[in-house]
């Protein structure tokens, strides 16, 4: 099935016109998001978590990750552009606000271990676990 849309021209103007009207005043119309928190699927093997955060369009040198007292702590904060005098923004539509997440980690997660990479637009992060020491089983002979 084929969808065709048909555009009147006189409402593309009329919409234009509104859109461009909201956009010259800045504090009318538009909610300002000051809390910005990506989403995140854990993910869980017999060897290890698997942390995937949305976070498209960053650069990975942007990102900030700590443990510390068993908080794993994920951050962004995009630095400065530089201003370029011969470019003229005319409008900017997209941002990428900066944000940070922690999550609590237990004795299991070897946190020397984890490593985090990005890619495709996904902050991907391992954390393995530690290693399960079984002991055996030991008879106890009655006396």
């Amino acid at each position: 099935m084929t969808l065709l849309k048909i555009q009147n021209p006189v409402q593309k103007n009329v919409h234009s016109f509104i859109d461009e009207l909201f956009n010259e005043l800045p504090a009318f119309g538009k909610t300002i998001n000051h809390s910005f928190t990506p989403a995140v699927n854990i993910l869980e093997t017999k060897d290890a978590y698997h942390l995937e955060i949305i976070a498209p369009g960053r650069n990975k040198e942007d990102f900030k990750l700590s443990v510390d007292k068993g908080l794993l702590t994920v951050a962004y904060e995009k630095k400065e552009e530089v201003a370029n005098e011969e470019v003229k923004v005319v409008r900017r539509e997209f941002s990428f606000p900066a944000f940070k997440r922690s999550f609590t980690i237990d004795d299991k997660i070897n946190t020397e271990a984890i490593e985090a990479k990005y890619e495709n637009g996904l902050l991907k992060l391992l954390l393995p676990k530690h290693a399960e020491v079984k002991q055996p089983v030991k008879n106890i002979a009655v006396q």
